[in-house]
């Protein structure tokens, strides 16, 4: 059982899928919802993932999985508590519209808020975090960021969720090249016609 506590805010389809495969490997997940007591049934509901407001869970975790259009970035981020202390996983892809004043999300969490943030599970599609396996071959998880402690946490989740290794782009000038990388598996699988079931996977030779 892991120690750490998830919160998950946007349980779409990246959020949700992740909220679940989580809970499934022993963490403590919880979502936090716009309007908490709102009637609606999903896979993370059904499957016992407790849902309060965002800003109880926020409160309540030490890890946060954001994973909501990019543009709502930064208002979510100046209506979030003192996150002191804790990770934020930034999930989005300012691919169409962007938070502006800022280039992405990841940006304007780490100006709006205290926390360690991370860009993370943003680069492929929820059906490779849902299984990152094709046969014998385990695909890869990117992320990029300034803080090595919350690297570490993040790379865990990954691989603890069947990607075999998250390799680690850089600082936090490496974030808008993630989320071009995202773009890349985005022109494949769905602008060249390849399908949403492809994957990347770093190789060495010998």
């Amino acid at each position: 059982m892991s120690n750490h506590k998830i919160a998950v805010i946007g349980h779409g389809n990246v959020g949700g899928t992740l909220a679940l495969r989580w809970k499934n490997s022993g963490y403590d997940v919880v979502l936090g919802a716009r309007d908490p007591e709102a009637p609606s049934r999903n896979e993370c509901t059904d499957a016992g993932i407790p849902s309060t407001s965002i800003e109880q869970a926020a409160l309540k975790a030490d890890v946060i999985l954001v994973a909501i259009p990019s543009h709502a970035t930064v208002d979510l981020a100046k209506k979030l508590p003192d996150l002191t202390g804790k990770i934020m996983i930034d999930a989005t892809n300012a691919v169409v519209k962007k938070p502006s004043p800022y280039d992405t999300g990841f940006h304007a969490f780490e100006d709006l808020t205290e926390a360690a943030v991370v860009k993370a599970f943003n680069s492929t599609g929820f059906e490779n975090m849902r299984n990152p396996v094709y046969g014998d071959i385990h695909l890869d998880m990117f992320m990029a960021g300034d803080d090595d402690n919350a690297k570490s946490v993040i790379k865990r989740l990954a691989t603890n969720i069947g990607f075999e290794e998250c390799y680690d782009f850089g600082g936090s000038d490496k974030v808008v090249l993630l989320e071009k990388f995202a773009l890349s598996w985005i022109n494949l699988a769905i602008m060249q016609g390849h399908g949403r079931d492809i994957g990347f996977k770093v190789v060495r030779r010998g």
